[in-house]
């Protein structure tokens, strides 16, 4: 009830702040941005997928996007993007590769949001990024990273990036951080049977308000979650399963929420939060 109550006071705070800037024309902010040039961002709509399956070049990482600037989207252009990708694995060569152009998606191929701004999905496949890399096999495997940075490029010449973001834009509101990172996992077509361990937090300490992990075994779903701070659970996964999915459900505060799951052998198998990317959780299985 405290968190409630703080939150509804901090909303009052900016309605009365809003309010104030709107019957008030000789406000300061009006003197501090004129002159100034407004920019560009590219708002992060949903997370689709996060990571590449190891053993499907055709695994997709994608985000949604909405595209905004001070005449409401019809500045763009194009959104370009580029990738870059990180060898992980200390084996005595690093196979890093600097960053390449990838794809470009123009703004003929964006659709109207609900907020009324140009939207599309950005995405690559696996085999897409490892042809723009030049990247062989071998020359990557579960655990390495790909790095995809988004750049806008708007009518009159301009671009803006990551370079051009500071940690605002960044936030929730904006959600607008120009860069992705995308995980290489190894996510077999039959789950590894045994013990998998779920250790989750929340950093109000008051639990997940409604949001759980849903285990999904053969078609039987069993859901976990913690009225707490933090709560470890066992889930086994009897050997002859032909299915075993972890599924991510949302909550009241996911901002809160940050969970770590451990395969049957002990290793890390994913680390994510807060707010995690709701739906199937894409478990690392590389080192089974």
């Amino acid at each position: 009830m405290k968190k409630f109550i703080n939150k509804i006071i901090l909303a009052l705070f900016a309605v009365t702040a809003f309010i104030s800037c709107n019957t008030d024309p000789d406000n300061a902010i009006y003197g501090v941005l004129d002159g100034k040039e407004h920019g560009a961002i590219i708002r992060t709509l949903e997370r689709v997928s996060s990571n590449f399956n190891l053993f499907d070049k055709s695994s997709e990482w994608e985000v949604i996007v909405e595209a905004q600037d001070e005449e409401y989207g019809d500045l763009l252009q194009s959104i370009e993007v580029y990738v870059s990708f990180t060898d992980n694995f200390d084996d005595g060569e690093d196979y890093s590769k600097p960053e390449v152009f990838v794809a470009s998606f123009p703004a003929s191929v964006f659709t109207t949001s609900a907020n009324g701004l140009p939207s599309t999905g950005v995405k690559s496949t696996l085999g897409e990024s490892l042809t723009a890399l030049s990247l062989n096999d071998g020359e990557y495997t579960g655990g390495d990273t790909f790095n995809y940075r988004m750049e806008y490029v708007m009518t009159d010449g301009r671009t803006f990036s990551s370079a051009d973001g500071s940690g605002s834009l960044q936030g929730s509101y904006f959600s607008s951080p120009y860069l992705y990172q995308a995980g290489l996992l190894c996510i077999p077509e039959i789950p590894f049977p045994g013990d998998y361990k779920i250790v989750m937090q929340d950093s109000y300490g008051d639990g997940w308000n409604g949001a759980s992990i849903s285990v999904v075994i053969d078609g039987v779903s069993t859901d976990y979650t913690i009225a707490g701070s933090s709560g470890t659970e066992i889930v086994n996964i009897p050997v002859g399963s032909t299915t075993g999915v972890f599924i991510f459900k949302s909550g009241a505060w996911d901002s809160e929420i940050t969970f770590q799951i451990y395969t049957p052998s002990g290793n890390l198998g994913v680390s994510t939060g807060p707010s995690p990317v709701v739906g199937e959780i894409a478990l690392n299985l590389c080192q089974e």
